[in-house]
């Protein structure tokens, strides 16, 4: 069965997930981002982000759509190997999301450090 694996220094987390969403707030406009991934053929296929929000660097892309205060788009990108987060104590953390609840990034892989970089990508789960 394919799922889905954190790992970062001293880090391994298995989560039996086929989907998820991960979300932020941008350091400095304080603008929430969310982005919804699904596993593909042992890749993270980003199906949609939103945006609530502009600010400095965060236009909505062309041919976003603005429902309810918030852009939704689908970036063109291919699917991706794994996504490499940055954590920082001076921002806020993550945030995952999955069966329509939020868990803190830190509830899932430890307290971040000053600085630190946590890997999610597919993997098989037990």
């Amino acid at each position: 069965m394919t799922g889905l694996c954190l790992a970062a220094a001293g880090l391994a987390v298995t989560l039996p997930l086929q989907a998820f969403t991960l979300g932020w707030t941008h350091s400095i406009e304080k603008i929430r981002w969310e982005e919804d991934y699904r596993i593909v053929d042992l890749r993270l296929q980003l199906v949609e982000a939103r945006i609530r929000g502009t600010g400095a660097g965060m236009e909505a892309p062309t041919g976003a759509i603005l429902k309810d205060g918030v852009w939704h788009y689908r970036p063109a990108l291919p699917p991706l190997k794994r996504l490499h987060l940055a954590r920082s104590g001076y921002v806020a953390d993550y945030e995952m999301c999955w069966d329509g609840v939020c868990h803190p990034m830190a509830e899932i892989a430890g307290p971040v450090g000053t600085d630190s970089v946590l890997d999610i990508f597919p993997c098989h789960v037990r």
